[in-house]
């Protein structure tokens, strides 16, 4: 039953990015990189879905434990209890990232091992860091530019975990790889909100179809952007050519 909710609500949507505002703008098509995530989703369905409860379980976990120790905040231990699940909460971003990845470009014969390692860790905290200083102080000044930078950088992650960029060459080639393409991308971050209210209305269960269906859309775009980008940046320069 739940399936066959999520096929109409579905689509609906296509049918709705094929028309009006939503259609194709571009060489990025909104309604490509949701179909695109849609149909991948079908492939392997339950594969997927329990990727998404196995980071929603360690997730809750971690902010559990969080929550259940508030009254100790000015305990010592509480320090690197929270420490450990900021850590642990990172390394399953990563993986499931990783993981994104991985089901964009071969769903069909992957396994969930191919996730590991959590790598690199330190690159992408300082990637998440840089992003969210620069979205904050955009925000500050005006709502406008906070949303273009947090559109400007949002590759920087993908970047990072598959290019193992440093956080700075990451949001230069993020930048670069999103210029001409942020109003798309605005366009496909208000469907995927549109999808995810969908989901919580098909009794919530329909959210462990929009979640992946929403991140392997973000993936496809990702991808189509890095093939029309002339080359990646370099994490270092090239070495000088000796004649």
């Amino acid at each position: 039953y739940c399936s066959m909710r999520a096929s109409s609500c579905f689509g609906c949507i296509f049918f709705f990015t094929n028309e009006g505002t939503m259609r194709t703008m571009g060489k990025l098509s909104v309604s490509k990189c949701v179909r695109f995530g849609w149909e991948t989703f079908k492939k392997r369905p339950w594969f997927i879905i329990g990727a998404v409860i196995i980071m929603f379980i360690f997730s809750l976990s971690f902010s559990y434990k969080t929550d259940s120790l508030e009254e100790l905040k000015a305990a010592p231990f509480m320090v690197l209890v929270g420490l450990i699940s900021a850590v642990l909460y990172i390394a399953v971003e990563i993986l499931f990232t990783r993981f994104l990845l991985k089901a964009h470009d071969s769903v069909e014969t992957m396994v969930y091992m191919d996730t590991l390692p959590a790598r690199p860790f330190w690159k992408y905290v300082g990637g998440k860091l840089a992003v969210a200083v620069v979205v904050i102080i955009g925000l500050i000044l005006l709502i406008v530019p906070g949303v273009i930078i947090a559109l400007m950088f949002s590759l920087a992650p993908y970047l990072v975990i598959e290019h193992k960029m440093g956080p700075i060459v990451a949001l230069k080639e993020s930048a670069r790889m999103t210029k001409g393409y942020k109003w798309q991308l605005f366009l496909l971050a208000l469907l995927t909100i549109l999808i995810s209210i969908l989901g919580l209305l098909a009794l919530i269960v329909g959210l462990l179809v929009a979640s992946p269906v929403i991140a392997l859309a973000q993936v496809h775009a990702y991808r189509l952007l890095s093939a029309k980008a002339d080359a990646i940046v370099p994490t270092t320069p090239a070495a000088p050519v000796v004649s």
